[in-house]
């Protein structure tokens, strides 16, 4: 397979213009002030089907002939390469099957049924997918849509960095997710040719660290559940690796509770909802602020598409971060009024009880003491601090349960 080029990927640009959304790129006057950075992000989770994967799709089903859009299509997917092939396979009249990993977010599966795929669920990784998919291709005689390593998808997907570069021509360096590589090649292809100088740094979850160990001749550990599903590969494409081990400067890894914290960094400050891909460029960032303290950054938020349920335990876990949500045991006199003395203090001390539960049969103490757990919503750590120390003020033992992430 030959590479695009920039004049493939101009030619993708043409072709996508009213097809999809021109997404904006915004400067975060927060997030700038946050980091020490000029962050800009480029809101690929307001396409239609909330993922740039749509660019790629549109381009690779739009430069097939009559007759092999009449074999219909097959993809594997964990969710946004999916909803982009079904969405401009109705849009053209392509029968489209989709094979997504078992573990798919619901939301995922139930976006690309609508949109009037038939969808295989099978497999634990989009690599387990992957081969269920060509199997069905063989015995059905489907075209597959590879969702990265194919020259069409990487051209399409390189119109995200044409656009950035169009609303922000100086920037310093663009922050990239990497599952299989479509995203990023594409953007490098795009980013060099409008301007050679600019750092291009792909961002992997640590747990599927596949780019970064192929590039330095590891063999590839990865598994494990990841909030960051779209960017959980465990094999890059041979196309796109070549792309990425020639222009890209840098692939770092971050942590899940570096991918939890951006997501709700950019729910409460943007007000936008991304997936843990989404957030992978931000957690990026967020680790390490020194290097990019004063440069002109380009964030890709490059999917919305998370499950609510995730959501809400990703928002609770956050919270609890952050000391917004914590518990304490008080122990508490097992006499009439005891509870009521209790939840005055904490309500005087400006805290919200969420939760209250009590422990007799379990506890260590005395016959005529009781263990209560408060959990509490507080405005941040040091109020936390204040709530406690207000408690053992009034003569109360307080003991800290920890924040979830210590549990």
């Amino acid at each position: 397979m030959k590479a695009p080029g920039i004049g493939d990927i101009e030619a993708a640009a043409r072709l996508l213009q009213g097809e999809i959304r021109r997404t904006p790129m915004l400067r975060s006057r927060t997030l700038s002030e946050i980091t020490g950075a000029d962050i800009h992000l480029k809101f690929e989770n307001l396409q239609y089907t909330a993922s740039f994967k749509e660019r790629g799709a549109c381009v690779k089903l739009a430069s097939m002939s009559e007759a092999e859009r009449r074999q219909g299509v097959i993809a594997m997917s964990a969710g946004n390469h999916a909803q982009g092939v079904a969405y401009h396979g109705r849009k053209l009249g392509i029968d489209v099957t989709i094979v997504m990993p078992k573990a798919t977010p619901f939301v995922k599966i139930d976006n690309t049924e609508r949109l009037g795929a038939r969808v295989v669920l099978f497999g634990e990784t989009v690599d387990d997918a992957a081969a269920h998919a060509r199997a069905i291709a063989r015995e059905e005689n489907r075209l597959f849509v590879h969702p990265y390593d194919d020259p069409a998808i990487v051209a399409g997907q390189g119109t995200v960095a044409l656009e950035m570069l169009e609303d922000a021509p100086d920037l310093d360096v663009l922050i990239v997710p990497v599952g299989g590589g479509g995203l990023i090649s594409g953007m490098t292809i795009a980013a060099r040719a409008r301007r050679p100088a600019i750092e291009v740094v792909g961002v992997e979850a640590e747990l599927y660290p596949a780019v970064r160990q192929t590039l330095a001749g590891e063999p590839v550990v990865a598994g494990g559940r990841t909030v960051a599903d779209g960017i959980a590969v465990k094999q890059p494409g041979t196309l796109t690796l070549a792309i990425i081990r020639e222009h890209v400067d840098d692939i770092v890894l971050v942590s899940e509770a570096a991918l939890e914290r951006a997501i709700l960094v950019l729910l409460e400050i943007e007000k936008t909802v991304v997936e843990g891909a989404g957030a992978a460029g931000l957690a990026a960032v967020l680790a390490d602020l020194r290097r990019f303290a004063g440069r002109k950054v380009g964030i890709v938020l490059c999917g919305g598409n998370i499950d609510s349920r995730l959501l809400s335990a990703v928002i609770v876990r956050g919270l609890a971060r952050s000391g917004r949500l914590i518990r304490y045991a008080v122990v508490v006199p097992d006499s009439p009024g005891s509870l009521a003395d209790v939840a005055r203090v904490i309500a005087d001390a400006g805290g919200n009880v969420v939760d209250v539960a009590h422990q007799r049969a379990f506890s260590g103490r005395s016959v005529r003491e009781v263990v209560v757990d408060f959990t509490l919503e507080t405005r941040h750590e040091r109020h936390a601090r204040e709530i406690a120390d207000a408690l053992r003020t009034a003569g109360y033992a307080v003991l800290d349960r920890g924040a979830l992430d210590q549990i």
